[in-house]
């Protein structure tokens, strides 16, 4: 990444963290992706169990494989491979009550606002309440403007590209773009937009100067 983009990212990341707390809410910034991936590493205590949501930030910095090796941390994981899906809905069940959720945001606002879209609604709801620390981590490609724009990007965006990453049956994935179907596959069933929190710096925002996931 070239000298000027850097510098824009820091300047961005200083003033999003600024409204972050302002709204009862961490965060902080790394410059890279592995930079990001050690900090995240020392925020997570020993015997700590670890949600892990589906998410393709922390796979592309190889998150997962690190949390995977740390000693006395217990990572649950509904996708493992050879699981069935009522395997796979029990542990992310068991993840409401984790001591730490790593996942990552479609998008975040200037002003600090946090907006996601699901499918099944496990990873949304465990933002809101539930696991006991929160940690996300976002590419600075996942900064919009303002609430409009942050929408806009998750609908016609982030979700078209993991419908087709998902490989479900929606016009999306053959069209590329979002026609708001009722396909019974679709992705983008419930809506996320967290203004703040009650419980003060439970959520952690880990910014990276970098551009990652979708």
């Amino acid at each position: 990444m070239d000298t000027n983009q850097t510098i824009w990212n820091e300047k961005i990341a200083k003033d999003i963290i600024a409204h972050l707390a302002k709204r009862r809410m961490e965060g902080s910034y790394a410059a890279t992706a592995d930079q990001a991936r050690e900090e995240i590493l020392t925020m997570i205590p020993k015997g700590a169990t670890v949600f892990r949501c589906g998410s393709m930030t922390a796979t592309g910095m190889s998150l997962w494989n690190a949390i995977a090796g740390l000693l006395e941390v217990n990572l649950i994981d509904p996708y493992q491979a050879g699981i069935s899906r009522e395997e796979g809905l029990e542990l992310r069940r068991k993840g409401l009550m984790a001591d730490v959720m790593i996942a990552s945001a479609n998008a975040i606002t200037l002003d600090g606002r946090l907006v996601n879209l699901d499918g099944m609604g496990n990873r949304v709801a465990a933002m809101s309440f539930g696991p006991k620390k929160v940690i996300l981590v976002l590419g600075m490609n996942k900064v919009a403007p303002d609430l409009d724009s942050a929408l806009a990007r998750v609908k016609h965006y982030a979700a078209p590209v993991n419908a087709i990453r998902f490989g479900v049956s929606t016009p999306c994935v053959e069209t590329g773009l979002c026609s708001d179907c009722r396909s019974a596959e679709r992705i983008c069933n419930i809506w996320s937009i967290i203004e703040g929190h009650m419980v003060k710096d439970r959520i952690h925002v880990k910014l990276v100067g970098e551009n990652l996931g979708y």
